[in-house]
């Protein structure tokens, strides 16, 4: 079973309720085929998109295409167009193989190819041994599945996902998460994934859209979104960053860091590119460990006039750097973002 990939794209969308604005112009093109996750706070309009590309909602202007074809005023079952919900939505009266083959019912289909497209569906969704139960005897991650399941028997032309794993417990979040990742790029259906989980967004997609007040502020992949951040709420949002402030002259090496202010540079700089050294007359404190295994966040704070800052160290080294050690902060790498003293427009410090 596979899908002819599809390009979607979101053509200048708004959307009101109200006097109240969600979406401003939204521009989103998904490649045919790619997985694009579309991450941002709550309340920023991502769920608006999802609903508009489904047609459960009608764009104040601008217009939705799917494969060069307009289908903004097409119904939402006209639409060709896959769902999960965070919700598994499942009906509780049908066993899970008369679950994953109902909208293939509803079009039509006959009980034989149901029978056989369902099965297929149910064993590649690991199910197959399921398919005479019913959702009330299965678990949370196995009730996603079936459901992940009927919204690809249809082989539906786009796969849309809304907050699909966040009623799950985290290790059968990340399993889920794999099997929708292996499933997409085997069918080859173009999916967009709706979530406010940064780890979820950077795993799973071929890109990152990341939304902040009803517009996309940056789009790529996530190891651009992580690296090099366009704007100072996607350095902010995505992953932990150090917002400090800097002379304009200053470069790699020692930094002498002071809240951002007028005449200095901010820099926001990822804790893997910030050194600490135990220095008697360093600038600031360590003041707590995380410990994530491998690698120990190390959170050291300034006076008044110096900003926390945090750097991850190897757990074999944190020792070096117990609480209560004075340290001064150097810069190891370039910083994810510059924003320089005299301009409005992000500039990357080449160091």
């Amino acid at each position: 079973m596979t899908n002819p990939p599809n390009e979607v794209v979101l053509d200048h969308v708004s959307k009101s309720f109200g006097t109240t604005t969600v979406l401003r112009e939204l521009d989103l093109h998904l490649r045919a085929g790619e997985l694009v996750a579309v991450l941002g706070p709550s309340g920023c309009g991502k769920t608006t998109a999802l609903r508009i590309l489904a047609g459960f909602e009608r764009p104040t202007s601008g217009r939705v295409l799917v494969d060069g074809r307009d289908i903004t005023d097409l119904p939402a079952n006209k639409r060709d167009i896959g769902m999960v919900f965070q919700a598994y939505s499942l009906f509780p009266h049908l066993s899970v193989a008369a679950n994953v083959e109902y909208g293939l019912r509803i079009r039509g289909t006959g009980a034989a190819e149901r029978s056989r497209r369902g099965q297929e569906l149910l064993e590649m969704c690991g199910l197959g041994a399921l398919s005479s139960r019913y959702p009330h005897e299965l678990s949370g991650g196995q009730q996603q599945r079936v459901a992940l399941a009927r919204a690809l028997a249809v082989q539906p032309k786009v796969l849309l996902l809304d907050e699909p794993l966040s009623a799950l417990d985290a290790i059968v979040r990340r399993q889920i998460r794999d099997e929708i990742r292996r499933l997409q790029q085997q069918l080859g259906i173009t999916t967009m994934f709706v979530t406010h989980d940064q780890e979820e967004a950077m795993s799973i997609a071929d890109r990152v859209a990341v939304v902040n007040h009803g517009s996309i502020e940056q789009i790529a992949a996530p190891r651009e979104i992580y690296h090099r951040p366009r704007t100072q709420f996607v350095a902010s949002f995505v992953g932990t960053i150090s917002e400090i402030g800097v002379s304009p002259s200053c470069g790699s090496g020692r930094l002498e860091v002071h809240h951002p202010g007028p005449g200095r540079d901010t820099l926001y700089v990822r804790p893997e590119d910030l050194r600490l050294q135990p220095e008697a007359t360093g600038t600031h404190v360590v003041v707590a460990h995380t410990f994530i295994g491998e690698r120990t966040l190390v959170r050291a704070s300034g006076d008044e006039d110096r900003p926390d800052i945090v750097s991850s160290v190897s757990t074999a080294e944190a020792g070096s750097v117990l609480v209560g050690t004075r340290v001064t902060p150097y810069l190891a790498a370039e910083p994810a973002l510059r924003i320089a003293s005299t301009s409005s427009t992000p500039d990357v410090m080449a160091v």
